[in-house]
């Protein structure tokens, strides 16, 4: 990677021996370190350094990290990814890193969602041994703009095909889940214990910092709830309408509980975004 002053974080829990995401990475070419972040409430950290080795497992705090944040809710519970989130802003700084990328640790695979016209084609294609190249020019344009955070999409957002929204509002969506670009020089941080993804960049988006979905390129991971551990434990006790109903406590103005239309028919989150962001308005029509 020509960006040496960046690392990836996998935030796992529970899960040494099925840490999917360290192996795909590696299989589709991406060189650089990467740290496993643990919290130390989790049973299985001795596991977690025997497999990766103890340089390479990163433990932190996890109460320090629950007291300092707004975790939404009433439940004395942690089992949730949110203070590996805020850990890692501290992790990378210690470590000596400006710019990491938080990835959850169930991604199955890395794919192009546009062909070389920007345009989006009816298949996707597994990018083999560009990782390096794709998580520098990710960087670079991180680099470059003043947001927060930036992601890539996910396989969800293309449902629908070149009919999907994502689909149709290229190039940036405004929104970041999932894959979260970052830097200790643009810190923030995630609230809420269940969907704090869509609790940050609805909160802070309405005071008007930045989120970005880049949709060139996206990951797809483990069907969710599918696998034991990590966040799915909390999921499977409060469900989905807690999770949801997380950022309609956050954002009343702007989101609001509706049915997802799915293989299985669940509550999910639906934000308007005339009532939640500022707008972007583009230079063109600035005043002299």
């Amino acid at each position: 990677m020509r960006n040496k002053d960046f690392t990836v974080f996998i935030l796992t829990h529970g899960r040494p021996d099925n840490v999917i995401t360290y192996k795909t990475l590696r299989y589709q070419g991406y060189t650089g370190p990467i740290y496993l972040v643990v919290d130390n409430e989790d049973g299985k950290l001795d596991k977690y350094i025997e497999n990766f080795g103890i340089d390479n497992v990163i433990v932190f705090d996890k109460k320090k990290y629950a007291d300092s944040v707004d975790e939404g809710n009433n439940f004395d519970e942690r089992r949730t990814i949110t203070h590996a989130r805020n850990a890692c802003f501290d992790i990378a700084d210690k470590l000596g890193f400006t710019y990491f990328m938080e990835l959850d640790d169930d991604y199955i695979a890395f794919i192009f969602r546009t062909n070389n016209k920007k345009e989006y084609p009816t298949g996707f294609f597994l990018i083999r041994t560009l990782l390096d190249s794709i998580f520098d020019l990710l960087i670079e344009f991180y680099k470059k703009i003043p947001a927060l955070s930036v992601a890539m999409a996910q396989g969800g957002d293309f449902i629908g095909g070149s009919d999907s929204d994502m689909a149709k509002n290229m190039p940036l969506k405004r929104k970041c889940m999932n894959s979260f670009i970052c830097s200790t020089k643009r810190r923030f941080k995630f609230v809420g214990a269940m969907n704090e993804d869509v609790n940050t960049y609805t909160t802070l988006g309405s005071r008007g910092a930045l989120f970005f979905t880049i949709p060139f390129v996206s990951l797809t991971q483990e069907s969710t709830q599918s696998q034991e551990g990590g966040i799915t434990d909390m999921y499977l006790i409060y469900g989905t309408y807690c999770k949801s109903f997380t950022t309609v406590m956050m954002m009343p103005s702007a989101v609001k509980v509706s049915m997802m239309q799915s293989k299985y028919e669940r509550l999910h989150h639906k934000i308007s975004w005339n009532n939640c962001v500022p707008k972007i308005i583009n230079e063109s029509i600035k005043k002299e």
